[in-house]
């Protein structure tokens, strides 16, 4: 079957507005300029017919482009490659599961199979302390992440710089990260103090 550029918009269209004929959206329908009888046609119309208008040339439609839902789309498209740009440096960092929950909603299943997909066995165990020297360092920039009301909210950005400015892995940042912010600092010293 040959299709032009013409044919597969109009196959596709027609397939959405059986769509939104299926599920009721009469809104959709009217906004494509599809009245009673229009509405009547895709009714009738089967597989076979919607196969077929992917052959033909031409097209009926009226194609416009509403700009202020584009640049959002466009935004939003850009936000979200950014996030799994992000995700994919975290899990290649050797992310803890329970960080990546946190920051992404990523369940176990998904984590799971992310691991498997970039090759990491799976992590066993606590991570080990790390020396004193790593983890004052750690406690500074920690603490210099914090806001006016002292609580410290980091980003994945955050933990990758911190990863980079300590040499310590994200499994021992995240834990060490996470008590902190349950209990505070062990030794009861402030960044000041230290």
């Amino acid at each position: 079957m040959s299709t032009s550029k013409d044919s597969d918009l109009t196959a596709a269209v027609l397939l959405y507005a059986v769509r939104c004929l299926a599920e009721g959206d009469q809104l959709a329908l009217r906004a494509m300029q599809f009245g009673p009888k229009e509405v009547d046609a895709l009714q009738h119309l089967n597989i076979s017919d919607l196969y077929r208008a992917g052959t033909l040339r031409g097209h009926c439609l009226q194609v416009q482009l509403d700009r202020e839902i584009f640049w959002h789309l466009v935004e939003r498209l850009r936000e979200q490659r950014a996030s799994d740009q992000l995700q994919h440096a975290l899990m290649q960092a050797d992310a803890p599961q329970e960080m990546m929950r946190s920051l992404f909603g990523l369940g176990s299943k998904e984590y799971a199979r992310w691991r498997r997909l970039l090759g990491f066995t799976a992590a066993v165990g606590r991570p080990s302390e790390p020396a004193e020297e790593p983890a004052h360092a750690l406690w500074l920039a920690w603490q210099a992440q914090a806001s006016d009301d002292g609580e410290v909210v980091l980003t994945g950005e955050d933990y990758l710089s911190l990863r980079d400015s300590t040499g310590l892995t994200l499994r021992t940042i995240w834990c060490l990260t996470q008590r902190w912010a349950t209990y505070g600092n062990p030794e009861g010293e402030s960044a000041d103090d230290l």
